[in-house]
């Protein structure tokens, strides 16, 4: 083994020098050959922190109290504080010794409320923040770097992004720049800036952990491990470049602390709200009538869709724009404005960023087929909540000629006119009974069957006609209302 060694270590050194000299390898050639290590460093945040301090400021919000009121009301205040916190009772009712003396009036006072974080916009002092921040506020101080402190006027706030505007008198202030998000990566360093507990300027770096993640209706968060607590809300999250990409707006924790998990508003989206604030003091957006949900991996196979996109369309508003443009309960809407519907948040943003009053298109997956319907946008009024009618259906007329899809557990019956227009029900069978794999699957009686498949059911003739051709080796999709809401219901067939 030695020898065989030593000859091949012995070849090796005659012919390298035979191919140096024959112009075939030379030596720098063979160290570039080698592939060099990728270098990587922890990056430095000074230049950017002296870059955007000065530009982010601490917002302290005084609430009014009126001092010298009730005092004994207070002390049970106080009481009762201390009975839930310690005993974990209410404060049992003891007689009192004597008759309450009014107490005498008094101005009202101003009392600490909270502190968050905001930066400056522009150099005119136009300053961003969370809503919660100033929410219920009846002043608003901004403290800069420079311990300048200014009272701020409330512009606007947006409950539903959490954004806020908020205005100081002054001018040649520093200000931030804005990034764009579609550029934000994940893995990506980020900084951020504010006042945890109250301690000012505090710094923070992370990195983006997440992009587009869902926990509201109308904001795609951004989700970093950067540490933020109670009173960096407000404050901006930063790039490496020293450009604000988000607003620092929510944490996950159990503790109250942070737990390695925290959210930010995209700065685009904020950008939006807040040229609104800044024009009308209020937000715009645009509504259809619709209440929907989630396609599922069962449903988008069982009714041809492919794959889970869309949203589905569990109910629509009476007199709405979607029911004028002829949306029903059961379609799934996969475009708006030529633009896809990857999941159901989508498209509340999507339609609420739209001007009201605007024509658009929607396209809709019906019965295993697409359309596209024209729609104009209404206007989505502050605080709105669709109105939900709790309609039953009355037995007592119901039409009692049964008949059974054994295969299902199913008896159902024709609608009669009265149920029709109670539950709004253009056709559809009545289920009077469910047992074995319907009730497995949550059908109940009551419940209207509205389609088989993509098979559209209008009678009991109709609905056993499309019983007779499923496939009982797959789940049988059924349309289903129940009240004024729609969902897909898949039931596996008893062989």
């Amino acid at each position: 083994m030695k020898s065989v060694a030593f000859r091949r270590a012995h070849l090796a050194g005659l012919l390298l020098p035979l191919l140096l000299s024959a112009g075939a390898l030379s030596l720098p050639a063979l160290v570039q050959a080698q592939p060099a290590p990728a270098v990587r460093t922890l990056p430095d945040f000074t230049d950017l922190v002296d870059q955007v301090s000065p530009a982010v400021v601490n917002i302290r919000t005084l609430e009014r109290v009126r001092a010298g009121g009730d005092g004994d009301a207070q002390a049970d205040k106080d009481m009762q504080e201390f009975f839930r916190r310690f005993f974990g009772v209410p404060m049992p009712n003891l007689p009192r010794p004597g008759p309450r003396r009014p107490a005498p009036q008094a101005p009202d006072e101003e009392v600490p409320r909270g502190v968050g974080s905001g930066f400056i916009l522009s150099a005119d002092g136009y300053v961003m923040t969370n809503a919660h921040v100033v929410d219920g506020a009846d002043e608003v101080i901004v403290t800069l770097t420079d311990k300048r402190e200014f009272k701020a006027r409330i512009v606007g706030a947006d409950k539903r992004t959490d954004v806020a505007l908020v205005k100081i008198d002054a001018t040649g202030l520093p200000f931030v720049r804005t990034g764009d998000v579609g550029r934000l990566r994940v893995g990506e360093w980020v900084m951020a800036i504010g006042s945890p507990f109250g301690l000012e300027n505090t710094v923070t770096a992370g990195i983006v952990s997440a992009k587009q993640r869902d926990t509201g209706d109308y904001l795609p968060f951004i989700q970093t491990d950067v540490a933020v607590n109670p009173g960096n809300s407000g404050g901006p999250l930063i790039n490496m470049r020293g450009e604000v990409v988000g607003i620092n707006s929510q944490i996950y924790s159990r503790s109250g602390g942070f737990m390695g998990i925290s959210f930010a508003i995209p700065i685009d989206e904020a950008m939006r709200v807040s040229d609104q604030l800044r024009t009308s003091g209020h937000v715009t957006r645009g509504r259809i009538g619709v209440r929907i949900d989630q396609v599922t991996r069962e449903v988008a196979e069982s009714i041809g869709l492919g794959k889970p996109q869309g949203a589905l369309v569990r109910n629509v508003e009476s007199g709405s724009p979607a029911e004028k443009a002829g949306i029903e309960a059961g379609d799934i809407i996969t475009r708006f404005d030529g633009k896809v519907i990857d999941k159901a948040s989508d498209l509340p943003r999507m339609v609420g960023n739209t001007k009201p009053g605007a024509r658009s298109t929607v396209s809709v997956f019906r019965r295993g087929q697409s359309r596209d319907l024209a729609i104009t946008i209404a206007e989505l009024e502050p605080e709105q909540t669709a109105a939900a009618r709790k309609s039953g259906a009355s037995s007592s007329d119901a039409a009692k000629a049964p008949n059974t899809a054994q295969a299902l557990g199913l008896t159902v019956a024709d609608l009669t006119a009265t149920q029709r227009k109670e539950l709004k029900a253009k056709h559809g069978v009545r289920v009077e009974a469910a047992g074995d794999a319907a009730a497995r699957a949550g059908l109940r009686e009551g419940d209207v069957i509205l389609a088989v498949g993509n098979t559209e059911i209008a009678n009991v003739r109709e609905f056993e006609a499309a019983v007779a051709k499923v496939d009982r080796s797959k789940p049988v999709n059924m349309l289903v209302q129940r009240g004024d809401m729609v969902q897909f219901v898949l039931i596996r067939a008893s062989r």
